[in-house]
């Protein structure tokens, strides 16, 4: 998080962004939205193997359309394989 916690702090110049992340990411974007993508990306990562259609169907609800979904997932797979590389 320290590497790419400083890249998010000087794109969004919000620290306390990157500090509620740090701390608690499920908790740290109040809108629907980013509660979505954030329980995406963390289920994503810990157990890739247990995701379902039910999880697609939740950024659905939170009004992701397939390309903001395909996105999410590209960006997720991709730090998580150059992060696994990294250790």
């Amino acid at each position: 998080m320290e590497h790419h916690g400083a890249a998010l702090r000087k794109l969004t110049k919000d620290d306390a962004l990157v500090k509620a992340l740090k701390r608690d990411p499920s908790s740290a974007l109040p809108d629907p939205r980013g509660k979505a993508l954030v329980a995406f990306a963390l289920k994503l990562t810990k157990e890739p193997a247990a995701m379902r259609e039910e999880d697609v169907a939740a950024l659905r609800a939170a009004r992701l359309d397939d390309r903001e979904m395909l996105d999410a997932a590209h960006v997720v797979a991709y730090f998580n394989f150059v992060n696994r590389l990294a250790e």
